[in-house]
């Protein structure tokens, strides 16, 4: 009985509820595929037949780019190649004249082999196969246009559809592809999609296990990369903010001319410097970065030198005086003093900003810094 069970439980669902939201949504995507596939067909001006009879392989392709975007098979090169080249092995076993039960027998096994060496696999192309040796005389017709029209034309009128459907729904489609390497500069991920395996080893995996097809690079290293962040949460939900802040704060106020902000900088050798306003309420964070771009920016505007303009900026030559409050961000994104520290990775391994400013009832507490978060990741650890 407990095998018979095993063996029942199995054979049961392999994937849970996606949720309504979910499952309205790739229904909606569905219905507006299916309804521009039919608005194409009936364009044809002597016939419509010879679209409508392969709106059913196109179903199961409108199923996987709308409800399985993500799928490395629901792909445009997978989606649009694989109907393709499936249905050109159709139209090339109806003019070998091999018997109909011969080339129903062929003609899906051949779709599947034409599809993997083209990397296009798509499972609906075995039906686009399968559909067009048993309908010969409209792939007979069309000849080699066949592939083309209708099936490459319907499925890239899927495409356009499928990416507007996953935009306005949150998703994306098509899926991102690991970025190609600069010609120049850096070459490193951000710091949050840096992994301990290459995208090359984790290519290699997939194939190993067999899953190439069923799980994109990118997506399993986004994946990888998120239960690492995710780990690293559990290892420090007991430590706060509070915990870790300087609280001995220097600041500035909004009208502190830039040459004494750029003073407090070379003398204490900071990163960021916070901006609070005479009753002591939070305002920004300077940054080094932001004299050094609006630097950049004055010089490129006067057409002068940059180290000129820098020099202007903080008030040598009689030249306007520059406040703090004209290259502070007001929109640094802060925390409270009971946050966990976790919160504080995705925002200072970022690579935009140098600290985090601690609020309580919108008054400033405490920074943290990337050397304060370092700190206490290495405290945990040991």
């Amino acid at each position: 009985m407990t095998r018979i069970r095993r063996i029942l439980r199995h054979a049961g669902p392999a994937m849970g509820f996606v949720g309504w939201p979910e499952a309205l949504r790739a229904t909606a995507g569905m219905l507006i595929g299916m309804l521009a596939l039919l608005l194409l067909f009936s364009l044809h001006p002597a016939d419509t037949a010879w679209g409508l009879f392969i709106v059913a392989p196109f179903g199961a392709s409108a199923v996987l780019l709308f409800a399985l975007p993500n799928s490395p098979l629901a792909q445009p090169w997978s989606a649009v190649v694989g109907n393709s080249i499936s249905a050109l092995v159709g139209v090339a076993l109806i003019m070998t004249g091999a018997p109909p039960w011969l080339q129903v027998m062929l003609a899906a096994p051949l779709a599947v082999l034409a599809m993997l060496l083209c990397r296009a696999l798509h499972p609906p192309g075995g039906a686009v196969a399968l559909a067009t040796v048993l309908a010969p005389e409209v792939a007979a017709q069309l000849g080699l246009l066949y592939p083309l029209v209708p099936v490459a034309l319907g499925t890239l009128a899927l495409v356009p559809v499928a990416a507007l459907v996953a935009h306005f729904s949150g998703r994306r489609y098509p899926f991102r592809q690991p970025p190609a390497p600069a010609a120049a500069g850096p070459t490193d991920p951000p710091p949050l999609e840096r992994l301990a395996v290459s995208r090359e080893e984790l290519a290699h995996l997939l194939q190993d296990f067999n899953q190439s097809a069923n799980i994109g690079v990118e997506d399993l290293a986004r994946l990888i990369a998120a239960a690492e962040l995710l780990a690293a949460r559990h290892q420090s939900r007991t430590t706060t903010c509070a915990d870790i802040m300087s609280r001995d704060l220097v600041t500035v106020q909004p009208e502190t001319p830039l040459s004494e902000v750029a003073a407090l900088f070379r003398r204490h050798g900071f990163t960021a410097l916070p901006v609070v306003d005479a009753a002591g309420s939070y305002r920004g964070v300077i940054f080094q970065i932001h004299l050094i771009r609006r630097g950049d920016e004055e010089a490129q505007h006067n057409g002068t030198r940059f180290v000129a303009t820098l020099s202007r900026m903080l008030g040598a030559g009689g030249a306007r005086v520059i406040r703090a409050h004209e290259v502070m961000d007001p929109h640094v994104p802060h925390l409270t003093p009971e946050t966990e520290i976790h919160h504080l990775m995705p925002i200072l391994a970022g690579g935009v900003n140098d600290a985090v400013p601690i609020l309580a009832a919108g008054r400033l507490v405490g920074i943290v810094t990337q050397t304060d978060l370092i700190a206490a990741l290495a405290q945990l650890r040991d």
